[in-house]
């Protein structure tokens, strides 16, 4: 089986490393891309750009998507992968701080599969990272990408 890749979009590298630390601490061994704003995330996930020359397969087996990035937006980044049939089933976890109840809701009605806040505690956070990593990559089945009903 590949490498089950993990695309964490996060502008902010506070964040990134606490991402990334909780990950490894809680032995999450899937290679982990990182995106820092939503062109070079859009990019990644279409081959395009920088990453023109990996090629389009594999996708991410989840991507965690920060709301507020530079360039293009969190939502606009979630339009456009739910936009493209390619992609349209990619799992896509908004991972954000903010709990606006129009960020939720905007975030759903693009096709968010999941809204998590980030917590300000170290160890919420960690845990939080656990729960996801263990969920999305272990107990969850996902669709198989490009497939239509």
């Amino acid at each position: 089986m590949p490498n089950r890749v993990i695309l964490l979009v996060e502008d902010n590298p506070s964040d990134e490393a606490l991402t990334l630390r909780a990950l490894k601490k809680h032995q999450v061994i899937n290679e982990v891309v990182v995106a820092r704003d939503g062109v070079e995330a859009l990019d990644y996930i279409f081959a395009t750009g920088a990453h023109a020359g990996r090629g389009a397969i594999p996708l991410p087996e989840v991507v965690l998507l920060d709301l507020k990035l530079p360039k293009v937006d969190g939502l606009e980044v979630l339009r456009r992968i739910r936009a493209d049939a390619r992609t349209r089933l990619l799992p896509v976890i908004m991972l954000t701080s903010s709990l606006e109840e129009r960020d939720v809701v905007a975030s759903y009605a693009c096709g968010a599969n999941s809204y998590v806040r980030k917590p300000v505690d170290f160890i919420e956070f960690v845990e939080a990272i656990r729960q996801l990593g263990l969920y999305w990559l272990v107990l969850n089945t996902p669709a198989p990408l490009g497939a239509e009903p």
